[in-house]
């Protein structure tokens, strides 16, 4: 654990909730930062943290909040790991919490994120999320934060068959983000790059962490979305003329390699075709289609289709 004080959003973002929920406990539980500097908001140390991680697991868990405030305040090594149990077999619980979702090694605001979907909770995620994306940027928080959380929530769902309502929320609030991204970058002028998933693909996420990363880059596109037919699509090219087209497709049951050959012969062919995502696979891939194998490597791409175009029309 990191020896410096931090701020109330940095421990919210570690803890996975809400700075209104950290307010709370300090003012009905006694939880609140110990370190203060005359002019500056007080911070919470080390040992503050200690004891709100304890206060976070244990209402996880299903403790009330008074109770386990009660063993929060006390020193973190006096705390049993099975206090949970031991409470919920006393009667000392409340309904909700518990479970958690792998990251990988990803950091503690992942983890934190992760804590935040278990508990549905979307103000928590949505100030996470928005503190990374003003933070780091679009690329750096999809690689670093959702896309292992999102895996996380898949993994789980994997074995258990559960965490549905999880994943739907943690989606709403990923793409409520992203939009907010996009909002805040208008961009005019032709589209440059033509955004679609495959026909019958549904999963558009990692599309959407695209367009808002392409609106943070300053670069001119459309986003058509979801189950896009293949004549749409085609249309759509014709209509436009974008430089590039962006073909989503999240598994192989999408991945139809004559889509990729409809925009090669389209009337108005883009300069560049990228077959995005891991539904594609690269021995069934119409010569002249490039595979992109991650969201930094489409940004490059894109950005470099138009700095071409920006110097062909400049000469």
């Amino acid at each position: 654990m990191a020896d410096e004080a931090l701020s109330a959003g940095a421990v919210a973002r570690r803890l996975g909730v809400a700075v209104t929920t950290l307010r709370t406990w300090h003012q009905r539980y006694g939880l609140g930062p110990s370190e203060h500097v005359p002019g500056h908001h007080r911070r919470y140390t080390p040992a503050d943290l200690a004891r709100l991680e304890i206060m976070r697991r244990l209402t996880a868990e299903g403790v009330t909040p008074a109770e386990a405030a009660r063993w929060a305040r006390q020193a973190p090594g006096a705390v049993p790991a099975d206090l949970g149990t031991r409470l919920r077999a006393g009667g000392g619980v409340r309904d909700g919490g518990g479970g958690t979702i792998p990251v990988g090694r990803a950091g503690p605001v992942a983890r934190g994120l992760a804590r935040a979907a278990m508990r549905l909770d979307s103000a928590a995620i949505g100030e996470t999320i928005a503190h990374a994306l003003a933070t780091d940027g679009v690329v750096v928080t999809w690689d670093g934060l959702l896309r292992p959380v999102l895996a996380g929530i898949g993994e789980r769902h994997a074995v258990t068959a559960g965490l549905i309502e999880v994943e739907h929320l943690m989606s709403r609030c990923v793409s409520e983000a992203f939009a907010a991204v996009v909002r805040a970058h208008p961009i005019t002028g032709p589209a440059r790059i033509l955004l679609s998933c495959a026909d019958e693909e549904q999963h558009s996420l990692p599309l959407e962490a695209l367009a808002a990363a392409l609106a943070e880059a300053g670069v001119s596109y459309r986003m058509l979305g979801a189950r896009v037919p293949v004549e749409a699509l085609v249309e759509a090219v014709t209509r436009i003329g974008p430089a590039a087209v962006v073909l989503w497709s999240h598994t192989r049951a999408t991945a139809d390699p004559h889509q990729l050959s409809a925009l090669l012969a389209a009337p108005r062919r883009p300069l560049l075709v990228l077959a995005a995502g891991p539904g594609w696979r690269a021995d069934t891939l119409p010569a002249g289609v490039v595979r992109p194998v991650d969201l930094a490597e489409t940004i490059s791409l894109a950005l470099a289709v138009r700095d071409s175009l920006d110097q062909s029309t400049s000469g």
